[in-house]
């Protein structure tokens, strides 16, 4: 039997580094949790599950959207955003790509 492993495209350092900063802030990262529970989420809901300010969650949606996480949409006065999973599988697959060329530690077995 075969393995079947998916070919994700390939993903630029600049990339990699922007999702993991974005991801490296704790509201930013709890804002990014709750967009990928549901299917979608308007900045209203995000307010009040997160008890920050729009403005706040605005700041941070805008970031989550520049390294690509999620897409938002605009209908009528509302943004909705969603996640974009194949964002964070090509970021996975980047990182597991990067790690396989990581050198052992000198004296490690």
């Amino acid at each position: 039997m075969k393995n079947f492993q998916l070919d994700y495209p390939a993903m630029d350092t600049k990339k990699i580094e922007r999702i993991s900063k974005a991801l490296a802030d704790q509201t930013r990262l709890r804002i990014f949790e709750a967009i990928s529970a549901r299917r979608d989420l308007t900045c209203g809901e995000l307010v009040t599950l997160r008890g920050v300010t729009p403005a706040t969650i605005s700041h941070h949606l805008k970031i989550l959207m520049d390294a690509e996480l999620i897409e938002c949409r605009k209908d009528g006065q509302f943004v909705h955003s969603r996640a974009v999973p194949e964002t964070i599988a090509n970021y996975s697959a980047a990182l597991k790509k990067i790690a396989g060329r990581a050198k052992p530690a000198r004296g490690s077995k």
